[in-house]
């Protein structure tokens, strides 16, 4: 059964959008059957370009990819949802809607991995591009933390202590 994973940030332009690329990517690559999905409370619409570019030169297919809302994945027709990350400090703050579980309608396990805002990095486009390829690449650590995890034969709890304990990695 697939691992839905739902990374939430509040605009969904830059931090999501690198742990979706990235949870993805990685897990293609591994063989595991984990589908991240990102999201954020007030989506901008638009997706960080920095974000896009460091994505696309790590490898990562980028083209279906847009900002969206978090109420895409509260409805019917949602994929059921295992693990929901926050991403950033104002979205772990706001009340999430209720989420579908991924198993008997177990709400999914939420922890918070946060990480600086590299679009406010100084230095111009340079010093951007140094802040979204070092957030990409803390993100990716993490991710490969979670899919060396035995998920199906987790249970909630146990999840979320490992979880938990790779906020702290």
């Amino acid at each position: 059964m697939t691992t839905h994973v739902l990374i939430l940030c509040t605009h969904n332009s830059a931090r999501s959008v690198l742990s979706e690329g990235m949870l993805n990517h990685l897990a293609a690559k591994l063989g595991k059957d984990v589908r991240a999905h990102s999201a954020g409370s007030a989506p901008s619409g638009r997706l960080n370009s920095f974000a896009i570019e460091v994505l696309q030169n790590a490898g990562v297919d980028t083209a279906a990819y847009r900002s969206k809302s978090w109420d895409e994945f509260s409805g019917a027709g949602a994929p059921p949802l295992s693990i929901v990350i926050t991403v950033c400090d104002s979205a772990a703050a706001e009340t999430c809607p209720v989420f579908f579980g991924g198993q008997a309608g177990v709400q999914p396990v939420k922890v918070h991995w946060g990480y600086p805002d590299p679009s406010h990095a100084e230095g111009g486009d340079e010093g951007k591009r140094r802040a979204f390829e070092l957030t990409r690449q803390a993100i990716a650590y993490k991710m490969l933390l979670l899919l060396a995890l035995p998920l199906d034969h987790m249970g909630p709890d146990a999840l979320r202590a490992a979880l938990q304990d790779i906020a702290h990695a």
